[in-house]
């Protein structure tokens, strides 16, 4: 069973998003995946090819059938995109550090966005070293998807 091509829709071949969506799909060819991975892949991929939308609800679908496909391969495969966890780990340890800025703002008003600050680079060195893990461990796809 192969993964089926996106077909090149008016307006969205020169589209980031597009554009994307292709990589990503070119680099999950090169893996092998179960085939129940790549029939809901396909399903994604069908669901896009057959829609009547265009300009902006065209990208915004693409990127929401982008996102479903990447969420589905790190939940079944532990497969990731690279820094997939490194902007994970940001806004993670931005959340986390929310809490300890607000703490700091009883300290000293200064204090106020240390908290993020903190940890948001704790976020990012923890998603860094799973980034460099999962390359290791061959689970990383030669892509970026911001």
């Amino acid at each position: 069973m192969i993964i089926i091509e996106l077909k090149i829709i008016e307006g969205t071949a020169n589209d980031p998003t597009s554009i994307s969506f292709r990589k990503l799909l070119s680099e999950l060819r090169k893996k092998v995946l179960p085939p129940e991975i790549i029939e809901s892949v396909n399903q994604n991929i069908e669901e896009i090819n057959s829609s009547s939308l265009s300009g902006n609800a065209l990208r915004k679908l693409i990127r929401k059938k982008r996102e479903k496909i990447i969420k589905l391969l790190e939940k079944e495969l532990k497969i990731v995109p690279k820094h997939y966890y490194r902007g994970y780990g940001i806004i993670m340890g931005m959340i986390m550090g929310m809490p300890l800025g607000i703490f700091g703002l009883f300290i000293n008003a200064a204090l106020l966005g240390a908290g993020t600050l903190v940890g948001s680079l704790i976020g990012l060195i923890i998603g860094w070293q799973m980034d460099k893990k999962a390359a290791k461990a061959g689970r990383q796809l030669d892509v970026v998807i911001y």
